[in-house]
C-alpha cells in the first residue's frame, strides 16, 4: 500500500545539480556556463580553476556535485563523463537604493540566478 517510486528525472546515464542563489545576474553566469557546455568533466574542471571569472569558483563546486552525484548516486564512470548540459535560470532580485543629487533616488539591482548542470556517460570510440 505504498506509494509508487517517483521517476528520474533525468535519463539512466545523466546526473544533475542545481544552485540555487547564486549572487550573480544570469547573463553573467551564462558566460561561465558556456565555457563548460560540451567537454569533459576533466577539461571542464580545469578551464573552471583557472578562469579569472569570480563566478567559476561556485560553477566549479556545481559540477563537482554533479560529478559526484554520478559517481555515488547512478554508479555512472567518471572517467567518461561530459557536461551534457549547463543552463542558467533568474531567481529573486534585491532592491536596493542610494540617494541621489536633487531629491532623486538611484535604483540599485542585486540579482541572483541558478544554475542546472547535468553530465551525461558516453563511451569512447577507439
Amino acid at each position: 500500500m505504498s506509494k509508487d517510486k517517483n521517476p528520474r528525472r533525468v535519463a539512466d546515464n545523466e546526473a544533475m545539480a542545481k544552485t540555487r542563489m547564486l549572487r550573480t545576474s544570469p547573463q553573467k553566469l551564462n558566460l561561465v556556463a558556456q565555457m563548460i557546455r560540451g567537454k569533459k568533466v576533466d577539461k571542464a574542471l580545469t578551464d573552471l580553476t583557472f578562469s579569472k571569472k569570480r563566478i567559476a569558483m561556485d560553477v566549479k563546486k556545481c559540477l563537482q556535485s554533479a560529478i559526484a552525484n554520478a559517481e555515488n548516486n547512478h554508479n555512472l564512470d567518471v572517467d567518461e563523463l561530459v557536461v551534457a548540459e549547463a543552463y542558467v535560470g533568474k531567481n529573486l532580485t534585491m532592491k536596493r537604493g542610494r540617494p541621489r543629487a536633487r531629491g532623486r533616488f538611484g535604483k540599485i539591482i542585486k540579482p541572483f540566478s541558478e544554475l542546472t548542470i547535468k553530465v551525461r556517460q558516453v563511451e569512447e570510440q577507439a
